[in-house]
């Protein structure tokens, strides 16, 4: 409950005052006069006599319903309609050999999976894929607003089950196959990888032409430390090795990937970089949430209103019928 002129309850100070008026008036008011009355005075008092007082009550009690129903009191009624237009992202992750590179802690994957698992965990109204790839690719994940599959899916994920290489143009073009027939007005591929393109059919830059024909814009993520970086190998004669080994990222050919689409070319050096990389990500590619709010107010005056009336008619109605007093 709330009052649209709350200025009217200032009025309420002159209650106080209104009830002395009329308690001082009525200590100075007399009736018929009498020669004496002392024999009375210790007499039993009528029930009206005993009710005098009811129609000064009556009248303060009237004064503050109307003052009160004169603030127009109020109950809010407040609805709010949330409409969010989300975005289509297809993620794609490189599950090849080198990405076992551990120059990220543990390594270049694990870094990977774990911010991007955190990415997918800070979307709310956006449908998420998953494309892996090595040497071919695969479909991890469709599009889905199933978070919690989502990052089974990917916890799922693992180096080495599908055969080594880099099939950076196939798995680009299979997500943006993904994204050509959504409705989505905003289309988004993540393409994290750590080399170059040395497998599959389908060239980087042509598959980039593709989405920028099917408007689906690509951030392109390259991982791994500048010049060298430890690997483990598994010798099948010498056993678990641990060798540096130079790092080798097209950056050339993902910056012309992401400008060609719209997007961007990023480099990340360590897990730290590329938490800051998907958030930059995430603060271009922000869902659009639009609210529309509904008020309707609820005049609430008439519940002071009546009884004020019916208050003020009983006090003139005792006031001059059982509790009149004359002259």
């Amino acid at each position: 409950m709330e009052f649209a002129q709350p200025i009217w309850l200032l009025l309420l100070l002159l209650a106080p005052a209104l009830a002395g008026w009329e308690w001082f008036r009525a200590q100075k008011r007399t009736g018929v006069r009498y020669s004496s009355v002392g024999l009375l005075r210790n007499g039993p008092r009528s029930l009206a006599a005993r009710l005098s007082w009811l129609p000064s009550v009556l009248r303060t009690a009237a004064f503050c319903l109307f003052v009160l129903a004169l603030a127009r009191p109020q109950k809010r009624d407040q609805r709010t309609e949330v409409f969010a237009e989300g975005v289509d992202i297809m993620m794609v992750l490189d599950t090849s050999t080198s990405m076992r590179a551990q120059d990220f802690q543990p390594n270049r994957f694990e870094a990977a999976r774990e911010v991007g698992a955190e990415f997918i965990r800070g979307r709310t109204s956006d449908r998420v894929g998953l494309v892996v790839f090595a040497a071919k690719a695969y479909t991890q994940a469709p599009l889905t607003l199933d978070y919690e599959f989502l990052q089974t899916m990917l916890d799922e994920v693992e180096v080495g089950v599908i055969e080594d290489g880099t099939a950076i143009g196939t798995a680009l073009a299979m997500a943006v196959n993904r994204l050509k027939d959504t409705d989505a007005k905003s289309k988004v591929v993540i393409l994290l990888t750590d080399g170059q393109n040395n497998r599959g059919e389908i060239d980087p830059v042509t598959a980039a032409e593709v989405a920028e024909a099917l408007g689906v814009r690509v951030y392109a993520i390259g991982v791994g430390a500048r010049g060298e970086a430890p690997v483990v190998i598994d010798h099948p004669l010498i056993g678990r090795q641990r060798r540096m080994m130079p790092v080798e990222i097209d950056e050339e050919m993902l910056g012309s990937v992401a400008s060609l689409t719209g997007g961007k070319y990023f480099r990340a050096t360590n897990r730290e970089a590329l938490r800051e990389i998907y958030g930059e990500i995430g603060e271009l590619e922000k869902t659009k949430i639009e609210e529309l709010s509904y008020t309707r107010f609820d005049e609430k005056y008439a519940r002071f209103l009546w009884p004020a009336l019916v208050l003020l008619m009983l006090e003139i109605l005792l006031s001059n019928t059982r509790l009149r007093r004359l002259p």
